[in-house]
């Protein structure tokens, strides 16, 4: 049976790859990618830096084309699981390069069971068998907190970790601390009140964190935002809002 590793790197920094993600990328025969293109090559590049530092000679390198998903505000879920379902096929594909008694890796992002969708498009690919290991990493979350030095959590109050899109349709209800991710419309923006952690490329030389108060910060926050993104072509950014000193 085919094992198939799934491997949490890290928000960005290669030492944030742990002791058991190390030996993980040692034990593969090969590696699956799925390529986003040109403008996120620095992504791959990072994945081909851990592989040559960690893994073993002879490991292969298997890249398909990640499909592009199309971005709408009506009908979201089904295009992203329109979306995944793509993602699975390509998957499938590459899968089928790899011999029934060998390992292959997939490097996520990050850590695999937060805001990533490699363990459902795993569990939607047919007809290649295989057995899944999960292999966590530090995420964007834990490396933004850290790079402001700040707890996520206060004492006895739950944190909700939700999404740009949610967040402009309200706040949440019954917290006062939530952190959000994929949020390309500036969900922050109105908001009064509400002190902001916010950082872009986590952990990377690109890095780039703003802390303030909201609405003042939102300014600052929209022109780092807007000036990274033209500068790559692409941009991950996590903030943590906290209302209620």
């Amino acid at each position: 049976m085919r094992r198939v590793l799934v491997v949490g790197i890290g928000a960005g920094d290669p030492e944030h790859l742990t002791l058991q993600g190390v030996r993980a990328i040692g034990r593969a025969d090969a590696f699956l990618v799925l390529d986003k293109g040109e403008a996120k090559a620095d992504l791959v590049d990072l994945r081909r830096a851990l592989v040559a530092e960690h893994g073993r000679a002879g490991a292969r390198w298997l890249e398909g084309r990640d499909p592009d998903r199309a971005r709408v505000r009506e009908g979201y879920p089904g295009a992203v699981q329109d979306w995944r379902r793509a993602r699975a096929q390509v998957t499938a594909d590459l899968l089928r390069q790899v011999g029934e008694d060998e390992t292959a890796a997939l490097l996520v992002w990050g850590d695999p069971s937060l805001f990533d969708s490699t363990l459902a498009i795993l569990e939607q690919v047919e007809d290649v068998p295989f057995d899944v290991e999960v292999v966590p990493g530090i995420s964007s979350v834990s490396a933004l907190c850290a790079q402001h030095r700040i707890p996520l959590n206060r004492v006895g109050r739950p944190v909700v970790v939700t999404t740009g899109r949610r967040l402009a349709e309200g706040w949440p209800e019954g917290v006062d601390d939530v952190v959000v991710m994929l949020d390309a419309h500036g969900a922050y923006e109105g908001l009064e009140g509400v002190d902001v952690w916010w950082g872009a490329y986590v952990g990377t030389p690109d890095e780039v964190l703003v802390q303030g108060r909201l609405p003042e910060a939102a300014a600052a926050i929209r022109a780092a935002h807007d000036e990274a993104r033209a500068r790559k072509g692409w941009i991950m950014d996590t903030y943590l809002l906290r209302r209620g000193g």
